[in-house]
This record gives C-alpha cells, structure tokens and sequence, in this order.
C-alpha cells in the first residue's frame, strides 16, 4: 500500500506522520532519516494493527499545493 507521509521541519531535525494511520510518526536529524524511520514505523504500525486485529485502514488522503499572494 502506498501512504501519504507529511514531513515537517523543524528548527533542529524532521517530523513526519500519516494522516491515515493515527498516531503513526517519526522524528529524525535530517529529511532522509525521517522517511527511513516513517518507513518502519509503517510496517509496525500495520502490524500491531493486523495482530490486533484491526481492520488496517486503505490509504486516502491526498495532498496539493495552493498558491497564494500576500497582499502589498
């Protein structure tokens, strides 16, 4: 399955989530540790999810950018 991942940066590392599995997140120093580290958290969220199981939850969130002028 694919899932959207958000990735924020912060003023000293890198958060990420994804907005389809709740309370799925990772935090690394620099962009690429943080996907690595989404990656697995990924894996083990479906995991937990399946062992427990949890009906794991079909990818459907979705993004796009919005471009906007600031007023003068």
């Amino acid at each position: 399955m694919r899932y959207m991942v958000v990735i924020e940066k912060g003023s000293t590392s890198y958060g990420a989530f994804v907005p389809d599995l709740p309370g799925c997140i990772a935090a690394g120093e620099t962009e690429s540790e943080v996907l690595t580290l989404i990656e697995e958290a990924i894996q083990f969220h479906l995991e937990d999810m399946r062992s427990s199981g949890l009906q794991i939850p079909l990818p459907a969130s979705r993004s796009t950018f919005v471009e906007v002028a600031l007023a003068a």
